[in-house]
């Protein structure tokens, strides 16, 4: 392609749209447009980089044993109604009506939509197992949309679905899915880490996450210093440290705390840790309050309390509705008599004599106990787990760090085939119901994730296998015949080798190529120009490391082709 051909349009200032790297890059480097919220026009140097992802995934998927597919992203509600998802999904399920008035809904996922088709079409073992993908255009109505191809309402994703005759069969195409997976993401050229995951919406039994290592990830992904345990924040668990004895029961006390009302002044008023203190924090769990309690130095993982209360929602409740629910003002509020449901942390559960609110303005109670002064309905690993938590597998320390979603695999199980009676006939002639699997990975958001892993304070830094064009040639003397005709002759060679070139022919000061060059982040870079007619040698720069080398033109096509190799062969 030739630079002055291309619609490429880079821009010099940050747009103040941007709130992180690849978003700000990726506008500056001519990748896409915003159309409105949540929404981009992907302009061609940003799709030839999802392409580049759609290929890796493409020959994974094939290589795995997946038939490729393309699902309507239009979905009739009918098919959701039978899941229950129609009204269980939220939100993020843009609902509407045809000219008919027939409900229907912009696609977020497609597993209704498959199960329909298997069990139209698959009827009997003989069949299975068999896994069916597609890669195509995704629509979730986010309530805040942010951080541009990291968290939009459109997308693109790629999501396969298997269908086996028994759980042990499910496992083995969960565990073809979960290598495939691993090649992607390794071709791909990305630093990322596997992590048990909740499934969220789309239900299962299990899931695994595939998350990208990096400062800006939404995520936090735990994984041990010792095994090979790793989970996302929301799912990974809490084991108690056993405790050498226990405290005996003391006497309830009510003690008054004024003005006290956040736990580091009321810890510093009663000189306690905040250890011994416990939280009372009300959340709307669908439509119904509930008291969560958890430790004063916890946090509450809100994906811990729907699974234990089997919603589909929880919001933590504001002062105001507090009072209307309890009759008591925030800051005071405890479990002691506390006419709402309550579920406790198994941390708060294995306490004893332990600080509580008074359900009073200005009091607090102390040495409170569960089981003598109030009871809960619930006892659960209900807290973030932090660095300081031992491993729930070997003990050992954990590590903490910033991730990217860019995959998740689930087991299903029968849910969806049972809700929409998918069945067929096994060896013996019985009806069975498929047992499922999903798996899906975020194209586009790869490219972004990639991004927010490879780039400096000039621009972006492609892996090879990602980046839209390998090589970019700069010819810095457009009026020299030596100079044209030899950009033109090494253009025309890479062509033939099947490397992806740009030609940079435009009529530019040589400072803005440079700058373009590497904001695009183009891996490799030959600059043609006064050192052709002085020495005979042109320039070859490597973008990632900076590295410049001059030669001959001859010699440029042999090194290009070894490094792309060796670089392309590193990620296999």
């Amino acid at each position: 392609m030739r630079y002055s051909q291309t619609l490429l349009p880079t821009l010099k200032e940050i747009p103040a749209e941007a709130e992180v790297t690849s978003h700000r890059l990726m506008l500056r480097a001519g990748f896409m447009r915003k159309l409105t919220s949540g929404i981009y026009s992907y302009l061609p140097y940003g799709l030839a980089a999802i392409r580049k992802v759609e290929n890796i995934v493409r020959e994974e998927m094939n290589r795995a044993g997946a038939q490729e597919l393309l699902l309507p992203m239009v979905q009739p509600a009918d098919l959701w109604v039978e899941t229950g998802r129609y009204e269980k999904y939220g939100p993020e399920l843009l609902r509407f009506q045809d000219r008919h008035e027939r409900e229907s809904c912009l696609g977020p996922t497609h597993e209704e939509v498959i199960t329909d088709i298997v069990r139209k079409d698959v009827h009997s073992y003989r069949d299975l197992p068999i896994n069916l993908y597609q890669i195509q255009t995704k629509f979730r109505d986010e309530i805040r949309p942010r951080f541009g191809l990291m968290r939009g309402r459109e997308f693109i994703m790629k999501d396969a679905y298997s269908f086996d005759v028994d759980d042990k069969e499910a496992e083995v195409s969960y565990r073809k899915m979960y290598d495939a997976y691993q090649r992607i993401f390794t071709r791909c050229g990305l630093k990322f880490r596997a992590v048990q995951a909740d499934s969220g919406t789309i239900g299962g039994s299990f899931s695994h996450e595939f998350m990208v290592l990096a400062e800006t990830g939404e995520d936090t992904v735990v994984f041990c210093q010792e095994c090979e345990y790793a989970a996302n924040m929301e799912k990974a668990t809490v084991k108690l440290r056993e405790k050498e004895h226990v405290e005996s029961l003391k006497k309830l006390e009510k003690i008054e705390t004024p003005g006290k009302r956040k736990v580091d002044t009321v810890c510093e008023f009663l000189n306690i840790s905040p250890s011994q203190l416990v939280k009372t924090l009300v959340f709307m769990a669908d439509d119904e309050p509930v008291a969560v309690l958890v430790r004063g130095d916890r946090k509450m993982e809100e994906v811990k309390l729907k699974n234990l209360l089997g919603v589909a929602e929880v919001e933590i409740v504001d002062s105001d509705k507090v009072y209307e629910i309890t009759g008591v003002p925030t800051g005071y509020l405890g479990p002691v008599g506390l006419a709402v449901k309550i579920v406790a942390d198994q941390e708060v559960a294995a306490m004893r004599n332990f600080y509580v609110g008074g359900n009073e303005k200005n009091y607090h109670m102390k040495n409170v106990n569960l089981g003598r002064d109030f009871q809960v309905d619930g006892v659960a690993d209900l807290r973030q787990i932090s660095s300081s938590d031992p491993c729930p597998e070997c003990g050992a320390g954990l590590e903490l760090t910033e991730g990217i979603e860019v995959g998740h695999v689930f087991k299903l199980g029968t849910g969806y085939s049972e809700s929409m009676e998918a069945t067929f006939q096994d060896s013996d002639g019985q009806k069975k119901h498929f047992v499922m699997g999903c798996y899906g990975i975020g194209v586009s958001r790869v490219v972004a994730a990639a991004i927010e892993q490879n780039h400096d304070t000039n621009g972006i830094i492609f892996p090879v296998p990602l980046a839209p064009y390998t090589v970019i040639i700069l010819n810095l003397g457009l009026k020299d015949e030596k100079i044209t005709a030899t950009a033109e002759q090494l253009y025309n060679e890479l062509q033939i080798q099947g490397i992806d070139v740009i030609l940079d022919d435009r009529d530019e000061r040589p400072g803005s190529k440079f700058k373009d060059a590497d904001l695009l982040g183009i891996p490799f870079r030959v600059t043609i120009g006064k050192g052709l007619s002085k020495s005979g040698l042109v320039e070859m720069r490597t973008r990632r490391n900076g590295a410049v080398e001059e030669m001959t033109p001859e010699k440029v096509i042999p090194a290009l082709l070894s490094r792309i190799a060796a670089e392309t062969l590193e990620k296999n």
